[in-house]
């Protein structure tokens, strides 16, 4: 038996950014660069891990919108056009780099987008959840879902109705897509409050995560601090975030992204070439983008026009030693933490799937390679999920952890602030709304159970947590209060139509067009049914 355990968490998410209504909406393409640069890249990691029969074990959240986005015929067809201006741009690199410094780079992003193509087209038929519902079926991936749209779950407690809606659809759509329940859940942005443990286990749900502090603040002190799980009350387990193996990611001071041989992101040829030649692979508007394409490592403290050639081969060293130093803490840290506990400690080290390749290029490498350290050059420490762990170690001290996220001083103030405080009263008399429409109308056929349907999808939208979040950063405001104050008017008239008995049929079918995720979602998850339904069937 190992001395301990590490347990990887990827939390991969991205909001709701489907828009039929235009070929070239800005929005969409964090989707598409996501795919290219972060989700491929890792099933390419675990396609190899698994090819050259490396043991692992990885969690990984597949959250509701990324799922509805993955599987969505329009946005397959459009990445995949999307990918071919790429392999474009990229054939005309190679040549216009050709006696530079940049040529070796400018092959090495030819060849990726290639892979990709392939990969996303002849391997997977267009669906990327087929990849990772292979890994689970191979035993290498636990898959664990999040609410259904991301919703802040803390402030939905004064209608509990509204936590059930966002739980049930998520568990929902990933049973239906990977073919067994989750027993696990990330809590969008880590954010927990005493009582939502209640809901996740009326839906079947056996584990989540908090911040450190959410653990170590607890009603009772827990023991093993945040390296053993404690049940809160309902049975539900929660493992907190480990603080060592954060910081050494996250960190944007001493963590491993901001190494100096690493790329560098915000330089990218969308700003650096001439129009006439980077015109058609930007916005058709001349609005300039990141092509994904970059040439330049990070070198330092520098203004951008001083950095200097990035080095493929360079950089590919440097992040098998920043895996072999991550096993080095890791392994010290069980040495110590296994003497104090009466069973082996388990480590939980969660990061934004979107961080390994997006934001931090060489992230998939570095994953690579530590991977197969953990599984070839030590016997201390070995990874786990949190099932895993939960069936080796069923008995845990009973505590109920304290309010907590895991955004800035740890609490709640990032997405309840001046800049995003009005969005709450709105969500929560739609939300009251919402059940007072499930209990009235509990068998609603036809017309207004679509009707329905889609108020509750509408209602979804509005409630994602990266609207608000985006408010507090300051950037992309206008798109984030454009979708919260849209979702909400769409809800709004809804409601309304259904019950003045005059559904406009024409706007719910566009409705029904353009906000399509969730398709098999049942309005009836939001009744609460302590008002006698007047109306039971229409």
């Amino acid at each position: 038996m190992p001395k301990g355990y590490l347990c990887l968490v990827l939390h991969a998410h991205l909001p709701f950014v489907r828009h039929p209504e235009h070929e070239n909406f800005l929005e969409e393409k964090w989707l598409y660069e996501a795919i290219t640069e972060t989700y491929i890249p890792l099933i390419h990691v675990f396609e190899r891990l698994i090819e050259d029969n490396v043991k692992f074990r990885v969690t990984l959240t597949l959250s509701p919108p990324l799922l509805s986005m993955f599987t969505d015929p329009l946005l397959q067809e459009r990445y995949v056009r999307h990918l071919a201006k790429l392999i474009e741009l990229a054939d005309k690199e190679e040549g216009r780099t050709y006696g530079s410094p940049f040529h070796e780079t400018a092959l090495m992003y030819k060849k990726r987008f290639q892979e990709a193509m392939f990969t996303f087209c002849d391997r997977y038929n267009r669906n990327l959840v087929t990849a990772f519902k292979d890994f689970q079926d191979k035993g290498r991936i636990e898959l664990i879902t999040c609410a259904a749209t991301h919703g802040y779950l803390p402030f939905m407690m004064l209608y509990p109705e509204a936590i059930k809606g966002q739980i049930k659809t998520a568990v929902d759509l990933h049973t239906r897509h990977l073919g067994k329940p989750p027993a696990g859940i990330w809590l969008p942005e880590c954010a927990y409050a005493p009582g939502v443990d209640e809901i996740l286990k009326e839906c079947g749900l056996k584990f989540f995560f908090t911040d450190s502090h959410g653990v170590l603040y607890a009603s009772h002190r827990p023991r093993f601090g945040i390296f053993a799980p404690i049940y809160c009350p309902s049975g539900v387990a929660a493992f907190g975030r480990d603080i060592e193996s954060s910081k050494q990611v996250w960190s944007t001071q001493e963590g491993y992204p901001g190494d100096y041989d690493y790329r560098e992101f915000y330089r990218d040829i969308g700003y650096d070439l001439g129009l006439d030649y980077i015109g058609p692979y930007i916005h058709p508007d001349g609005i300039r983008i990141h092509t994904g394409i970059k040439y330049h490592k990070i070198t330092g403290k520098v203004d951008l026009s001083q950095k200097q050639p990035y080095n493929p081969r360079q950089a590919d060293e440097k992040a098998a030693l920043h895996a072999g130093n991550f096993m080095f803490n890791r392994q010290h840290q069980i040495y110590y933490l296994a003497n104090l506990m009466d069973r082996p400690p388990i480590i939980v080290a969660p990061y934004d799937a979107e961080l390994f390749g997006h934001w931090w290029f060489e992230g998939p490498k570095w994953l690579d390679y530590l991977i197969r350290k953990i599984a070839f050059d030590q016997d201390v420490v070995e990874m786990a999920t949190p099932s895993d762990y939960l069936q080796n170690f069923p008995c845990n001290q009973v505590a109920t952890p304290c309010s907590s996220s895991w955004g800035n001083k740890g609490y709640h103030e990032v997405w309840l602030c001046g800049a995003n405080d009005w969005i709450y009263r709105h969500l929560h008399i739609a939300a009251e709304r919402m059940t007072s429409l499930a209990n009235k109308y509990s068998n609603a056929r036809g017309l207004h159970r679509r009707a329905l349907n889609q108020a509750a999808r509408e209602f979804l939208l509005a409630q994602s947590s990266d609207w608000a979040f985006i408010m507090s950063t300051g950037t992309m405001v206008e798109y984030a209060v454009k979708r919260t104050k849209y979702h909400l008017l769409n809800f709004f008239q809804l409601q309304k139509e259904i019950q003045g008995n005059c559904i406009n049929e024409d706007n719910l079918q566009y409705l029904e067009y353009k906000n399509n995720i969730f398709p098999d979602i049942d309005y009836n998850w939001y009744a609460n049914r302590t008002e006698l339904p007047k109306a039971a069937s229409l």
